[in-house]
């Protein structure tokens, strides 16, 4: 079932996106921010010569999470759209060997997006600092660890969209709420004061505990005049996304099993 989901994935264009999306945002989005300079944003941010600047603009790719969801969700909503679920449980009556192959197959693809991602950013950020003669403020350590979690974060959120698909099965409502939910929903709940203080245990707080990036929400509660949220340690992060992962795989597993294929 394995091997049969992989040549599944393989098949569609969707395998094209697990790569060449994640090359995108490291190569372009880093590497535009990284030889402008976070100095020269407006409005202006501490440069790559200091650990804050370096943090910061590695942090931005957290916002990219929406990207592996949509593809985990549109993964999982493309059979049922397709209707190719139908001879896929006809072929193996067992839905739990079906399901459990597709989250392997797909938790793989989330560490290949992962991996990839964190790679070209390196390539970027170290390539735009030595052609701007800058040197990092961040040891090379730290700023391998801080790629290290963005990588893991993004094999998370397609196993969310995943979970996502299999619970909302039509592939445009569940589109909306992934991509709708990660990229402005959880900044909205920000700037609801009590509500924000949810932010840390929610996916976008916990990611952003992996790589202390606070600039949203220090800025939010600066304009908004609110207490400043406090996020959780990496480590705590880390434990939260997964079990946001874990509640993911458990939705994609027991949601299909006895509900009927529509």
């Amino acid at each position: 079932m394995i091997r049969s989901e992989l040549r599944r994935l393989l098949a569609t264009r969707l395998s094209w996106a697990i790569v060449l999306a994640p090359a995108a945002i490291g190569l372009g989005l880093v590497g535009l921010m990284a030889l402008t300079g976070p100095e020269n944003f407006q409005p202006p941010m501490p440069g790559l010569d200091t650990a804050d600047g370096v943090r910061l603009l590695l942090g931005v790719l957290g916002l990219s999470a929406f990207v592996p969801a949509a593809i985990g969700t549109l993964a999982m909503t493309a059979e049922y759209r397709h209707r190719t679920i139908d001879a896929t449980f006809l072929h193996s009556p067992r839905r739990g060997r079906v399901l459990g192959a597709k989250l392997v197959v797909h938790a793989g693809a989330g560490v290949v997006y992962g991996l990839i991602l964190a790679v070209t950013s390196a390539v970027s950020l170290y390539g735009a600092a030595a052609v701007r003669g800058t040197e990092l403020g961040l040891p090379p350590g730290e700023v391998l660890g801080v790629l290290a979690g963005i990588g893991a974060a993004m094999a998370v959120y397609l196993v969310i969209g995943v979970g996502v698909g299999a619970v909302l099965h039509h592939q445009i409502a569940a589109l909306a709420v992934v991509v709708g939910y990660l990229y402005a929903g959880e900044t909205a709940l920000l700037m609801i004061p009590g509500v924000n203080g949810a932010y840390p245990l929610l996916p976008g707080g916990a990611t952003s505990a992996l790589t202390r990036f606070t600039y949203i929400s220090d800025s939010l509660s600066e304009q908004l005049g609110t207490t400043a949220v406090s996020l959780l340690s990496p480590l705590l992060g880390a434990v939260v996304l997964l079990g946001y992962a874990a509640l993911a795989a458990g939705a994609a597993m027991l949601a299909p099993m006895r509900r009927d294929v529509v």
